[in-house]
């Protein structure tokens, strides 16, 4: 056996379809690059599609097969609606990967109910419902993913975690509910848990040099995260490899959680 084909084994792709909320920028983009890249039919899902027609036109012209699908998650019809559209293209997704997010993050004193509902509805309700879509299809046939983007503001306070946090730790406890009801039918359920990362999901703090350095200095490795440094956990999580891997929470943040 050749290094290559143990690989393979392991963590290729082929013949999957993947679902990635998102994925037109920042950390989805690179997850859906990754999944693509290694076999599987992505259908990326997001709004602007300026940006979708973009990452799809980068994938495709690294030979992968990928298409887009531009979708308001922040009402139930919209997503149901982007849900029925994603399926349509490559069938069924196999993988489903919840990258789309909202950081309106006020103080919480002055934290008005339409800024709860807008956080609530992209961060936490879309997940939930795109998984109840999919999930038990994948359940029915023996094999699925389902990935969540979480944030360190899940699991601690700090720059006005506010209903952002929230959202990200209920996000957290949906995927352990998930694979409570779905992982013995082998569907996976995860998060990843990014530290500071340069997106533009980030960009309010990412314009301040200081405080960039400052969340740097934080960290074990003495840099903050890049949208690239998802790619390779996305995929494991992703692959045949982590399919004992269920209801965890994967912190990928240079260190930053324990220093």
């Amino acid at each position: 056996m050749t290094a290559q084909t143990y690989l393979s084994g392991l963590f290729s792709l082929d013949g999957r379809v993947a679902a990635v909320t998102g994925g037109s920028s920042g950390i989805g983009r690179a997850i859906a690059g990754a999944l693509a890249r290694a076999g599987a039919r992505v259908v990326v899902v997001a709004r602007r599609e300026e940006e979708l027609a973009a990452t799809v036109a980068e994938l495709t012209a690294d030979g992968c097969e990928a298409a887009w699908v531009s979708g308001d998650l922040g009402s139930r019809a919209g997503v149901r609606a982007a849900a029925e559209q994603a399926a349509a293209v490559f069938g069924e997704p196999d993988i489903l990967v919840n990258s789309a997010g909202v950081n309106l993050r006020p103080p919480l004193g002055e934290l008005g109910e339409d800024v709860w509902d807008t956080t609530m509805a992209v961060n936490l309700e879309a997940p939930f419902l795109l998984g109840q879509r999919f999930g038990p299809g994948m359940a029915e046939r023996g094999f699925g993913r389902i990935i969540h983007i979480s944030s360190q503001q899940a699991h601690r306070a700090f720059v006005q975690s506010g209903a952002y946090g929230v959202s990200k730790g209920a996000l957290e406890s949906l995927a352990r509910s998930q694979a409570e009801a779905w992982s013995p039918h082998g569907v996976t359920a995860n998060t990843l848990v990014p530290g500071f990362v340069m997106t533009p999901l980030n960009a309010r703090l990412s314009s301040d040099p200081e405080r960039v350095a400052a969340l740097a200095a934080r960290t074990l490795v003495g840099r903050n995260g890049l949208a690239e440094d998802f790619a390779a956990p996305a995929l494991f999580l992703a692959s045949p490899a982590a399919a004992y891997v269920t209801g965890q929470s994967l912190f990928v943040d240079g260190g930053l959680s324990v220093h």
